[in-house]
């Protein structure tokens, strides 16, 4: 019998750990819109596509999260899980993450109706954040608690816009601000007890791990995707083969 190579065993938890974190290197703060975004660089405009796309993804959160609720038989899981979409869709008068979202459209200038419309979404954002929806609903609950692991990462890109966008836009009202001082505890809270279930679920073999960094991987390539969409849609003077980029031509019935 052939002896088992140390490149076939399983990381330490503490090992997968670390490999679950690297892999935040492809976070979408280093996407190109986003860095832009921390720079001070963005238009009023521009700031108000993102706002108004990124609107889509917020309220597919609860959405994920029930579906990830509707697959698990674990109650002591669920219990805890369910905070998440109350911390979205708010309790009682208490204003959760869509409502302080809405918020953040009226501080940067755009109307309840433009952005809960959702006539400004892109293609691309619609069909990314409904993959990940479709994601949660069809696969084991555990993978898609480890693709929300993207949580990893959030509350740098939380801090980085509350500390910056005073200076580099101070036309948005502070009060704008709130959703992302929300999510800097509950962010920290989530992740918790996702990596939790993450490293003690996928830890049996290194073929699990491996697969864990897979679904990790896919959650980045969906907020890079709606970071691309969004750079599409908000008009920045984008040249391919050396050609202006040319919107989709829409073609609306009444």
């Amino acid at each position: 019998m052939n002896a088992i190579s140390n490149d076939n065993l399983p990381w330490s938890r503490e090992e997968f750990e670390q490999k679950l974190r690297e892999k935040g290197k492809g976070y979408h703060i280093y996407h190109p819109f986003h860095v832009m975004m921390y720079e001070g660089k963005l238009t009023k405009e521009q700031l108000q596509c993102w706002v108004a796309n990124r609107f889509y993804y917020q309220i597919a959160i609860p959405m994920k999260d029930g579906a990830i609720l509707s697959n698990c038989p674990d109650v002591d899981v669920r219990k805890q899980w369910i905070v998440r979409i109350t911390d979205h869709d708010g309790v009682g008068d208490a204003v959760g993450g869509i409502e302080a979202w809405i918020q953040l459209g009226d501080a940067v200038g755009l109307s309840r109706e433009q952005i809960t419309s959702l006539d400004m979404v892109s293609p691309g954002v619609r069909f990314a954040v409904d993959a990940y929806i479709n994601f949660a609903k069809q696969r084991p609950w555990q993978e898609s608690v480890c693709s929300s692991l993207t949580e990893l990462f959030a509350p740098h890109i939380h801090q980085q816009r509350i500390s910056s966008w005073p200076t580099m836009y101070p036309w948005i009202k502070e009060e704008g601000l709130s959703y992302f001082k929300k999510r800097l505890t509950e962010a920290r809270r989530d992740v918790e007890q996702g990596l939790d279930v993450t490293l003690n679920y996928f830890s049996t073999s290194r073929e699990m791990q491996m697969r864990a960094l897979e679904i990790l991987q896919f959650k980045l390539n969906v907020l890079w995707v709606i970071a691309d969409s969004i750079m599409l849609a908000s008009d920045l003077d984008i040249k391919i083969a050396g050609k202006d980029y040319f919107h989709q031509p829409v073609i609306n019935f009444k």
